[in-house]
């Protein structure tokens, strides 16, 4: 028997999640079935390259259609009281200075569910999120990356 991970969500990612939910439901569903009803008049639907592509799409959406309701139905969504900024964690927003060449970075931690990490949105399952997590304002943070050691200092933690 498999034990059922803890989804948590921040409120900004419960929306995004939602809002992909409903696209899918409403929108690229729409659009599969039309893609299926149009390929239909392209002969021999067992030869019909057309209406396998559609299908194999459709059960694709349909897939992701189940795995987001899944998720936001089991998911607990953080409230604003529970985004910590006397620490990271969860839906921290978190200022930091890389002390080998000083740039600096934001990035809000999540859980791997709303990750993104081209809009920094870090998951607290990834070497920066690990290194991160439990850690104060002011405190050097040392994060093993494949290509070596990251060093950081966190200046700030905001929600």
């Amino acid at each position: 028997m498999s034990e059922e991970l803890e989804i948590v969500l921040t409120p900004r990612g419960q929306d995004k999640l939602e809002k992909r939910l409903d696209y899918l439901r409403n929108v690229q569903r729409r659009e599969v079935a039309d893609r299926i009803r149009d390929s239909k008049q392209f002969g021999d639907l067992t030869e019909n390259a057309e209406y396998e592509g559609a299908k194999n799409e459709q059960a694709l959406v349909e897939g992701q259609i189940a795995d987001l309701r899944r998720v936001l139905q089991i998911a607990q969504v953080l409230e604003d009281e529970d985004i910590p900024t006397d620490y990271v964690g969860i839906g921290s927003i978190v200022k930091l200075t890389n002390l080998d060449d000083d740039d600096e970075w934001e990035l809000t931690l999540v859980s791997s569910v709303e990750a993104d990490p081209d809009n920094d949105l870090i998951s607290d399952e990834t070497p920066i999120g690990q290194a991160l997590f439990d850690k104060k304002v002011g405190e050097d943070v040392q994060i093993r990356v494949p290509n070596g050691t990251l060093h950081y200092r966190i200046d700030s933690i905001r929600k």
